[in-house]
Order: C-alpha cells, then structure tokens, then sequence
C-alpha cells in the first residue's frame, strides 16, 4: 500500500513536471513567433525532452500497472479472508446469541418461579405478622390495664403512705415539740434551746428587717442599776431593737414588770439605742388566749408555738 502511495506521488511529481513544461511550452511557442529561430533550437529540444519524458511515464505506468494488479490481488485476498472470518465470527455469535437465549429462557423460568415462592413466603410472613401484631395489640392493652390499675393502686397507696406520714410527723414533731419545752422548762434552758434560736428568722421574717446583732442573756451594770436581758436582737438597717422577755410560765405579773419595769432599766443600761425604735417581745412555750389578749392589749407582742408546730409570733396582725 505504500509503495502504491509512493507510486502515485511520483506519477503526480510527474504530471506536474509535464503541466509545468507545457506551460514552458507555450511561453516558448510565444516567443517562438518572434523569436523563429530560437524557437526551433527549442522545439527539437523540447521534443527530445518531451519523448524522453513519455518513455519515463510509460515505464513508470508499467511499473505502476504492476504494482495495481500486485495491489488489487492482495485487496481480493485480504477481502476474501475478510469474508471468512465474518462467517466465523457470524456463525459464532449466532451460536453464541442462541445460548444466551436459552440460558435467558431458563433464567427467565427459575426467575419466575423464585418469584411465586417469593410471593408465598411474603404472603405466609404477612399472614403470621398480622397475627402476631393482632396478639401484641392485646398483650400490649392487657400490660396498659394491667399497669393502669398498678399504677392507680400505687398512687393511691403512696397518698395513704404520704398522708399517714405527714400525719405522723406532724403528731412526733408536736410532740418531739412539747416534751423538748416541757424538758427545757424543768432543765430552766428554755432561751438557750428554743427561744433564742427561733428569734432571728422569726424576726425577720415578720419585721423584714436584718438582723445585724444578736445576744442572749446580756447583763449590764451601771451605778446602782443592773439587769439581766433574755435575747437583745439589733436591726441596724432599720435603727430597731426587739428585747425579748422569756417565762417558762407567763403571768399577767410578769407581763406588767415587764412593761412597767425591764423596758425603763433597759433603756438606762443600753444610752446607745436611745435613737433606736424599740419593740417589746414576751416569749414562752406556750400563751394561753388571756395572756396573748393582754399582750395584744398593751401593744406587746407575743411569741410562742402554734399548735406545737413551730415558733411564731402570734399576735403581730393585731398589733400591726
């Protein structure tokens, strides 16, 4: 194949060598016109050129004839080779198409048939999961009632619980209350243990004023005056001080020497609450009605248990 290129670029290497001297040729025949002579020098020139040339171009078109026959003979014998392996090749995927359709056939039938018992089982697992769901639903609504009624019994016995524990710590903490007075009253430490621990929340929670200082059982002297207080609490934010006179048994006597008497000796021993307000206080374990109305009477404030539950001022709303 390349020789015949090599060929056919050489006959047009030649065919252009021709056009070229042809155009020489009638460039020369002009002049031959004018120039006779020169023209005929030329002319035989040319003509020996020209016959040199044709012999060239016939041998080269014998050589050229050769190698198209060599060409067309191999082009007939590679076509023909060419043909039988399309044969092959179509005789093999011929056999080979028809393999794949039976194989295709014979997927198609066992895909098939995979897909029926796919449908059975899908059908049968549908069938025991609905009967499965449909029993859970009734274990589950069994558990919920059964957990319902559990949870309604449980409630209902914590409330008991809780109401006989709320009960019972009402009635040991009352009682835990009286007999720790009842103790305090025969041991005389009624202020230590009770009264005086009581005094600042008490105070100000009601009075809502800070408790900057607090004592209990202060004594003081001056000249010939002496006395011994039970609790002095100070509120300097509010310039308040509440002296708290404490009996184990309150009497109506007391109450008067209180007010008459320890109010006025207060004030002598302690000049430097002169500008303070000062709130009278008459604390016991318990008041009786009579004791508290007089109390309230003469602008005093009485502190006690309620109900042996806890310390508190009982009269403040009368006062206030």
């Amino acid at each position: 194949m390349q020789l015949l290129e090599d060929r056919v670029s050489h006959m047009e290497e030649i065919i252009m060598k021709i056009l070229y001297m042809q155009q020489e040729t009638q460039i020369e025949l002009k002049e031959l016109q004018l120039l006779h002579k020169k023209a005929e020098e030329r002319l035989d020139r040319f003509e020996a050129s020209v016959e040199k040339m044709i012999a060239e171009i016939k041998a080269d078109t014998q050589n050229l004839k050769k190698e198209m026959a060599e060409f067309k003979t191999n082009i007939e014998k590679t076509i023909t080779e060419m043909k039988a392996d399309t044969e092959r090749f179509k005789t093999n995927m011929e056999k080979t198409v028809a393999e794949m359709k039976e194989d295709t056939e014979w997927f198609k039938i066992n895909i098939e048939k995979i897909i029926v018992e796919m449908k059975a089982d899908t059908e049968r697992f549908k069938t025991n999961m609905e009967k499965t769901i449909a029993e859970m639903k009734e274990d589950t609504e069994r558990l919920k009632t059964n957990m319902e009624k559990i949870v309604a019994e449980m409630k209902a016995d914590t409330e008991k619980f809780k109401t006989n524990m709320e009960k019972t710590v009402a009635e040991m903490k009352i009682d835990f209350n009286k007999k720790w007075g009842e103790l305090s009253n025969k041991l005389g430490t009624i202020v230590e243990d009770i009264i005086f621990p009581a005094s600042k929340p008490v105070l100000e929670k009601y009075f809502k004023c800070e408790i900057t200082d607090i004592h209990m059982n202060r004594k003081r002297k001056k000249d010939n005056l002496k006395d011994e207080f039970d609790v002095i609490a100070v509120s300097d934010p509010c310039k308040t001080v509440y002296l708290i006179e404490v009996k184990a048994t309150p009497k109506i006597d007391y109450i008067n020497e209180f007010k008459d008497e320890k109010l006025e000796r207060f004030k002598a021993l302690f000049p430097e609450y002169e500008d303070y307000k000062l709130i009278p206080i008459f604390a016991s374990l318990r008041l009786e009605d009579d004791i508290i109305n007089y109390l309230t009477k003469n602008k005093i404030y009485a502190m006690a248990y309620r109900e042996w539950e806890y310390m508190d001022i009982l009269n403040f709303d009368q006062i206030k």
